[in-house]
């Protein structure tokens, strides 16, 4: 723990007494940090190692001052975290193995498996229907993080998906023998809605992108976090996360009663859908193809991408 006790006590000023790893997300890891004074708070680290951290770390200063200003000037003000600033007055930092976040920490439990009371999904619907509310108009740039539509890293996985040198793994090779029909049709599906929808007129919002029960925590509020995704879309993108929960057709009343007018636009809802399922193959395939795994890891690779193409749900006949 040497390592992370020198970046808070160098760049935050803070000097921990006991650090405790945590059950972190998919994207990072997580910590607990018990400060002199009593303090506690809490410590995120995205492993430089990790194919996926650029992706994650990229947009930081861009999305963190936004979620800073939605928790001080709108209904989700003690919903979301922001993370605390360096000494030099940045969001994040970082030494030759990780990159940081430090929040204060949340006393509560993620939502996770279990299924949203009717007040959470009450509140839930109220937190996205704020979010949103703001778009083109905030006070920020927001370039970098508008929606074009693009599916770039499908040409990447188009090229692991037909590579049979031998730097491939067999688990992976043995995958796509089963799957590659399958996953071609989603390719070329997704390759004609992005096209579609690049040149549609479709109205922007802020979206979190990432809606799942893992990035909601019940504390003395419900709580939103994970905010990497953040974005100016349309609100599909956040709506595709709740089409399959029972909770939608009161979550949507609650919604439209600050959006009167939304309708689910359905090329935009697949488009996200089939997105999602094929960036999510293609980053456990970066893990599974270019990082330093044990069998245990490989085998839960696999899983998980049995499951993605396993989905009863079929994306292009809803």
């Amino acid at each position: 723990m040497n390592k992370f006790t020198a970046i808070l006590q160098t760049e935050y000023d803070v000097h921990p007494i006991h650090i405790q790893s945590k059950q972190g997300g998919w994207a990072s890891l997580a910590f607990e940090v018990k400060a002199n004074g009593g303090t506690t708070y809490f410590l995120k680290a995205y492993e430089k190692s990790r194919a996926s951290t650029p992706k994650l770390t990229a947009m930081i200063d861009q999305y963190v001052p936004i979620v800073a200003w939605l928790e001080q000037n709108s209904c989700l003000k003690g919903k979301v975290p922001v993370p605390l600033k360096t000494r030099e007055g940045q969001y994040k930092c970082e030494d030759e193995e990780n990159i940081y976040l430090l929040y204060p920490f949340i006393q509560g439990q993620t939502i996770g498996e279990k299924d949203l009371t009717e007040q959470q999904a009450e509140a839930f619907a109220h937190m996205i229907a704020t979010l949103h509310s703001f778009g083109e108009e905030i006070p920020f740039p927001t370039e970098a993080l508008t929606e074009n539509f693009e599916v770039s890293f499908v040409r990447e996985l188009e090229e692991i998906m037909h590579d049979k040198t031998e730097q491939i793994s067999a688990e992976w090779y043995s995958f796509m023998h089963e799957n590659r029909e399958k996953i071609g049709t989603w390719i070329n599906a997704i390759k004609e809605l992005s096209e579609k929808l690049h040149t549609a007129s479709l109205d922007k919002v802020l979206c979190h992108t990432d809606l799942h029960h893992w990035n909601l925590m019940q504390a003395d509020n419900l709580m939103l976090i994970d905010w990497e995704g953040l974005k100016l879309a349309p609100a599909e993108a956040d709506i595709m996360f709740l089409t399959d929960k029972p909770y939608l057709k009161h979550f949507m009343k609650v919604y439209q009663q600050y959006h009167k007018n939304y309708h689910i636009n359905e090329d935009a809802l697949v488009f996200y859908q089939l997105r999602r399922r094929l960036e999510d193959i293609w980053e456990f395939a970066e893990q599974l193809l270019y990082e330093e795994l044990d069998i245990q890891e490989k085998v839960s690779i696999i899983g998980y991408l049995k499951d993605l193409t396993d989905d009863e749900n079929d994306l292009l006949e809803m």
